[in-house]
């Protein structure tokens, strides 16, 4: 709440007034604008500053493990046993595998093969809903840590085959190697080659 005390000096706005607009005392107004009470809401925080001005904005950034439903996992794991089983298979593998300038990239793929020559990252979906924003993040995946192919597994579901037909030719560019072909490579212990789009 820095921002908001600084705001807060330079507006020469007491607690007490500010207490006196959100019905709190100048006790609790102070402690607010330090940061101390750790109860303060969201909704409180916006409240707050924009009492001296300010508008509260917030992003998400992806952290830690997300959590896996069960179609997810079985996803994974249908895809699991049609690999060689010398392939070492990883799940949640970093898109950036390490931290540069003490930046620490959280997002990670949902699976990996690594094996001399067979790098491949796997993002499993159960459900699209927006392809275009799914298209954008592995597009920003590729771009920031890919080092081999990439596959993009689906649920094999009526919804997903209607989705992919109405997409046209512009997703399977990005996933060139056809499914059979990508899926006996990695059969026989070897690269797909290029990207591939598997529905199992």
């Amino acid at each position: 709440m820095r921002e908001a005390e600084t705001a807060r000096i330079g507006h020469g706005t007491s607690y007490a007034a500010i207490g006196r607009v959100l019905n709190l005392g100048s006790g609790q107004v102070a402690r607010i604008f330090r940061g101390q009470p750790p109860d303060v809401s969201i909704v409180r925080a916006a409240q707050v500053l924009e009492t001296v001005g300010l508008e509260l904005s917030a992003r998400a950034f992806p952290a830690g493990t997300p959590v896996r439903d069960g179609g997810q996992i079985a996803l994974l794991a249908r895809l699991r046993g049609r690999i060689h089983p010398a392939l070492p298979w990883r799940e949640e593998v970093p898109v950036v595998e390490l931290a540069t300038a003490g930046l620490v990239d959280r997002r990670a793929w949902d699976a990996g093969i690594d094996a001399p020559g067979v790098r491949v990252r796997i993002e499993a979906e159960t459900r699209v809903g927006d392809l275009q924003a799914l298209e954008r993040r592995l597009a920003l995946k590729q771009r920031d840590g890919l080092p081999g192919c990439m596959i993009l597994l689906l649920a094999d579901t009526r919804h997903h085959r209607t989705l992919l037909e109405d997409a046209g030719d512009g997703l399977r560019a990005l996933f060139p190697v056809r499914q059979r072909a990508a899926l006996l490579a990695l059969r026989a212990g070897r690269s797909p080659g290029g990207n591939a789009l598997i529905l199992l």
